[in-house]
């Protein structure tokens, strides 16, 4: 089957597999992300090679437009004002600066180049429409472009559309029951009225969460549920595990079993089968083999870049001997174009 990256989750599933579901239960959320590993990846990849090449990732590259100085206050970000974490606060960057970046990206191998901005809301008047004539110059070096800038209005996401946004990313990050442990300065529904906008405005949405920050697998089952019950499903999920930053709350954490970023990952895949399931930030933490089993267990996207956003990243000489290892390669940019709607 060719590789699709925005297909309609509103149809019936035409491959013999039935239709998307978005009623997922819980029990049955458990009984596939506690399966037994063999199980798990196998049924994972199945669904897998189902809806999409299975030696073939996706490249992002992820650039912070603005960083630091967010009036947020999430446990995990070292952008958040509420913390000392040696962020040094950036204005918005030029225009020029960002497609210089987004060029660069290009050149790397990527095909989607997403901007980030360490907004609660996205401001009104230039700082908006500067990010404007961003998205139209990554949409014209022949990009996918998609934007992270906290909420937003009805008008501002037909604003984005219009200038041909591909994506906008907006992560629940955790269940609802979890969420308040982690973010107190905004709401479950608010994130959710984000997305509902962004669908409204008929780009499609990048949404996902993070492991690692304490939750339990219960939260993890919870979040899995929200996701897969969106209609339709978004068309990228990001799936991060926590980089512990020091300064933030949840510096101290443990550090999770990259095992469960795999089960994740394939319980994403087997719940939003015809998703882009991404694999996130902390990636720089895994080793070979623990991607390998990533992009087993269905992660079919990586973002590249020493940086993702103001974490480290694995470098691209990195990926590049990693995929090489592997037999696996990034997407060529005419055949990640062929499947994108503006």
């Amino acid at each position: 089957m060719a590789y699709q990256e925005h297909p309609s989750h509103n149809a019936p599933d035409q491959t013999g597999c039935g239709a998307f579901r978005h009623d997922w239960s819980l029990p049955e959320i458990e009984a596939i992300y506690s399966a037994p590993l063999p199980d798990l990846i196998f049924r994972a990849q199945s669904v897998h090679r189902t809806h999409h090449r299975a030696s073939e990732v996706q490249g992002c590259v992820l650039l912070s437009i603005k960083t630091g100085g967010c009036p947020e206050d999430c446990a995990y970000c070292p952008q958040s004002a509420h913390y000392k974490t040696g962020v040094q606060r950036e204005t918005l960057l030029n225009v020029d600066e960002a497609l210089t970046a987004a060029r660069n990206a290009q050149a790397q191998g990527a095909t989607r180049f997403c901007m980030g901005a360490a907004w609660r809301d996205i401001p009104t008047g230039e700082p908006f429409e500067r990010v404007l004539k961003m998205v139209r110059g990554v949409r014209e070096l022949g990009l996918e472009a998609c934007c992270t800038l906290g909420m937003l209005t009805q008008d501002q996401a037909d604003a984005l559309a219009e200038a041909g946004l591909t994506a906008y990313n907006h992560n629940l990050d955790t269940s609802a029951e979890f969420y308040g442990a982690i973010i107190s300065t905004r709401t479950y529904g608010d994130r959710l009225a984000t997305l509902e906008r962004v669908r409204r405005a008929g780009v499609t949405v990048c949404c996902g969460g993070i492991i690692g920050m304490g939750e339990s697998r219960a939260e993890r089952y919870r979040l899995l549920r929200e996701l897969s019950s969106l209609r339709p499903h978004p068309e990228s999920v990001p799936v991060n595990m926590l980089v512990r930053v020091e300064g933030t709350p949840l510096a101290g954490q443990r550090a999770e079993d990259p095992l469960e970023l795999v089960r994740m990952i394939a319980a994403a895949r087997i719940l939003m089968p015809a998703s882009i399931v991404r694999l996130s930030a902390g990636r720089l933490s895994l080793s070979d083999e623990a991607q390998a089993l990533c992009f087993l267990a269905g992660a079919n996207s990586i973002f590249m870049g020493e940086k993702l956003l103001t974490t480290p990243n694995p470098e691209a000489n990195d990926d590049r001997a990693l995929f090489e290892k592997l037999g696996m390669r990034l997407i060529a940019a005419n055949a990640a174009s062929e499947e994108t709607h503006a």
